[in-house]
């Protein structure tokens, strides 16, 4: 995978979706940040060595950090309230700042990879 492949990140707590999330995104030439958790998320996009995603695939419901509160803390810093993110869940459909879409879980490969094409920054 070269240097410039655009980087999603993907936060959700289920360890299984993520790896099947970064397996599909990585055949179709992405890169792929993982984390369980909005907390974790949080310090992937602001420590030391930041990613910069084109896009977050976001779950609603985790410890620690819920999707709620993690949109809410990057929409006040500047440089991240401009990313697009999609909310995959399985509850109800949720209207949070810079929220593009929402995948319904089960979502299929085909809804996923559309979904990712039209909304990266």
């Amino acid at each position: 995978m070269s240097a410039a492949s655009p980087t999603v990140l993907v936060v959700d707590d289920d360890a299984d979706i993520r790896e099947a999330v970064q397996d599909i995104l990585s055949f179709e030439g992405y890169a792929v940040a993982q984390a369980a958790n909005g907390q974790e998320a949080l310090e992937l996009l602001t420590g030391p060595h930041a990613v910069r995603p084109c896009l977050i695939l976001l779950d609603l419901m985790m410890p620690v950090m819920d999707g709620e509160e993690f949109v809410g803390r990057i929409q006040q810093e500047q440089r991240l309230a401009e990313l697009p993110i999609i909310l995959v869940t399985a509850s109800g459909l949720a209207h949070l700042p810079g929220v593009r879409a929402i995948l319904k879980k089960p979502f299929d490969m085909d809804a996923l990879l559309s979904t990712v094409g039209e909304h990266r920054h």
